[in-house]
């Protein structure tokens, strides 16, 4: 059933037109990285709307700005370099962004969103200049600590103007997962425009929206995400700032990625692949282009919540024990979406040592260091970062000595003897 927005006055980030259209309602939730102590358990904790609406003129699938990304980055929960793979990916990005278009020491590698300099190191590595911007000032110390040098702020037209005026314009200017938390779209990309190189490259990752409503990675959503892209609302962003989309490669980072490659729509000496009309192709022939194709994810969301409830009480109901692994943002939009606390998840771990000792947001469910898993033998293990479980399963392989199953709540619940 598709429901209006409460707000007449809700406008597109991107186009301004009046959006009306749910993708998904998955009622209230606190921000997904806002652990807390032992001791915020019993204060109040702030609950937002995860009310998320698709326009009907660009298709950009968005949430309302509830929250300033200055609340929710300023101190930030998330280093990148916890995840083994995460970093191998980063790792092979770099040897293919050297390889494909010549980088070196005369070179300019910027990262938007540089989180720990758990990317950049690898272009440090190669005697290859570097720049990470950084919001988050307690993750950039840490990327200085590896040798990255790091500008703590928030990036737009301002921050890229100040450093073109510097000379500092980049070969390379990447983004991994940081367009879709922008709520102001436009400056953002505008940005991107001023401080590329005339011949310079952009790339950028984001969770593509087809491969999220084809496998149901509903829990992606949060407010830290403020906008779900496909590759069609894509093209039409970057095309009104004068930068094109010459190639894009599909990734099954995050349960299915896209890296986009942009340049000035000036620069004639990168054409435009086949693989960027292939996939443009493909999106429009799936429905993109019509709000219909988008009318029916919410009560698919909804069947998936009835699924994962039925388990957990069965489980209990058999007297077996359920915790968790990991406290990644998406564990706590699925865990807050279907109202599990630890009636049902007894706790969950996490490598991160800045979330052992806390409890997750809204669920209150406890955090502790992994060796808690061999400790307590449960039946199950909930895999929360799910998009890592193949590395995860590996890791914790040990629970199937005492026959503990690992279970996978998207795209659809599966458990893994």
């Amino acid at each position: 059933m598709n429901q209006l927005a409460k707000s007449d006055g809700a406008r597109c980030r991107f186009c301004g037109f009046h959006i009306k259209q749910t993708f998904v309602d998955l009622g209230m939730s606190p921000l997904c990285e806002s652990f807390l102590r032992a001791d915020q358990l019993n204060q109040m904790e702030p609950f937002y709307p995860l009310h998320v609406y698709v326009c009907g003129r660009c298709f950009l699938v968005q949430l309302q700005e509830y929250v300033s990304p200055e609340n929710i980055f300023s101190d930030y929960a998330y280093f990148s370099s916890y995840s083994d793979s995460w970093l191998a990916h980063a790792r092979a990005y770099t040897d293919q962004m050297v390889e494909r278009f010549g980088f070196d020491a005369r070179s300019m590698v910027v990262e938007l969103a540089s989180n720990d300099g758990y990317l950049l190191q690898y272009f440090v590595a190669k005697g290859i200049p570097v720049l990470g911007i950084e919001p988050a000032a307690n993750v950039a110390e840490v990327a200085a600590q590896k040798g990255v040098p790091t500008l703590v702020k928030f990036f737009g037209r301002q921050t890229a103007g100040e450093l073109a005026a510097e000379g500092r314009r980049a070969h390379l200017l990447l983004g991994n997962n940081v367009l879709a938390q922008v709520p102001d779209l436009n400056d953002f990309v505008a940005g991107m425009k001023i401080l590329l190189g005339p011949r310079g490259v952009i790339t950028v990752e984001f969770p593509h929206l087809m491969r999220l409503m084809d496998e149901n990675q509903f829990d992606t959503i949060y407010h830290e995400h403020f906008s779900y892209f496909s590759f069609l609302t894509a093209e039409k962003v970057f095309a009104r700032h004068g930068l094109l989309l010459f190639d894009v490669e599909e990734l099954t980072t995050h349960g299915g990625s896209l890296r986009i490659y942009a340049r000035h729509a000036e620069d004639s000496s990168k054409p435009v692949g086949p693989k960027v009309n292939e996939l443009r192709a493909r999106e429009e022939a799936a429905g993109f282009m019509h709000l219909d194709r988008y009318a029916s994810f919410d009560e698919q969301v909804r069947e998936t919540k009835r699924k994962f409830l039925e388990f957990l009480i069965q489980a209990k109901r058999n007297g077996q024990s359920v915790a968790g692994y990991g406290a990644p943002g998406k564990g706590n939009t699925l865990l807050n979406y279907c109202a599990v606390r630890t009636d049902f998840l007894d706790y969950t771990v996490d490598r991160n040592p800045r979330k052992q000792g806390k409890f997750l947001p809204g669920t209150h469910i406890p955090i502790y260091h992994p060796d808690r898993i061999r400790q307590t033998q449960p039946d199950y293990l909930l895999i929360l970062p799910w998009n890592l479980k193949d590395e995860i399963m590996q890791q914790m392989a040990y629970i199937r000595e005492w026959g503990g199953q690992f279970v996978v709540p998207i795209p659809g619940l599966k458990v893994y003897p």
